[in-house]
């Protein structure tokens, strides 16, 4: 485990707190894998809530760690697969308290959540054709079906950012309060979810979310066609101009 991730059991509760916030909650490859194990290891508990830090939610991945793998050709990379591969097989509720900042994996992850809940200052946003790359975590597939396909276009393709409220309007956000009240607000709704029957919640979860297996089939498409991105002029160009900004 690490410091960057916090894991805490609460009852029925499991945990999962991003704690890098002098990166925005840049995820790195550790981080990850931490989360991924999280998820996976979570016997005796009923739901699980990820949240990050106050102002930022994720920035997405760790700009190092995700250039070190690309220049490999790994594509994603395995810790990041099985991040998304534990998403998708989860057999518990998922909540997460968003607060400010949900950027690319920030935002699709939420994608895989059973209930948001957002600050009123929160913003989504997926820059992945600016960066000449295309979506992953199986959004391409969970958008749409979310909040149709106009939408997800601007979302995905576009790259126009969501204030709260057009998360809401779209569905990918249960719940809008101030800053403060997102993380008792979510805790508020991961125990009103452990307190019902658990295996009527099971099987009414299967029943709405369909075939794990169509989710991993789609994460799986993405990802080839993400590594063979990666290796595109454009997105070269695209991180060559991105780099060069952030210097």
């Amino acid at each position: 485990m690490t410091d960057l991730v916090r894991v805490s059991n609460d009852g029925l509760i499991r945990t999962i707190r991003m704690n890098r916030p002098d990166k925005k909650n840049a995820i790195t490859l550790t981080m990850y894998t931490t989360m991924a194990e999280a998820i996976e290891t979570v016997d005796g508990s009923r739901c699980i809530l990820i949240t990050g830090s106050p102002g930022a939610f994720s920035a997405g991945n760790d700009l190092q760690d995700f250039l070190s793998v690309a220049q490999t050709g790994e594509g994603l990379g395995e810790p990041i697969l099985r991040f998304l591969y534990a998403l998708a097989r989860s057999d518990l509720p998922i909540v997460a308290a968003v607060e400010g900042l949900a950027v690319g994996v920030g935002t699709t992850m939420l994608l895989h959540c059973d209930y948001v809940v957002a600050s009123s200052d929160a913003r989504f946003s997926t820059p992945f054709a600016q960066l000449g790359l295309v979506p992953e975590a199986a959004s391409s597939l969970l958008a749409p079906r979310l909040m149709g396909q106009r939408r997800a276009f601007s979302l995905l393709v576009m790259g126009r950012a969501m204030d709260a409220q057009a998360a809401h309007a779209a569905g990918l956000v249960n719940a809008i309060v101030a800053a403060p009240e997102v993380l008792p607000e979510a805790i508020k709704a991961a125990r009103e979810i452990t307190a019902l029957p658990p295996e009527a919640v099971a099987a009414s979860r299967r029943l709405i979310r369909g075939s794990p297996g169509e989710i991993i089939n789609r994460i799986d498409e993405e990802a080839a066609l993400f590594k063979a991105r990666l290796k595109s002029p454009e997105a070269r160009a695209a991180f060559e101009t991105f780099l060069l900004r952030k210097r």
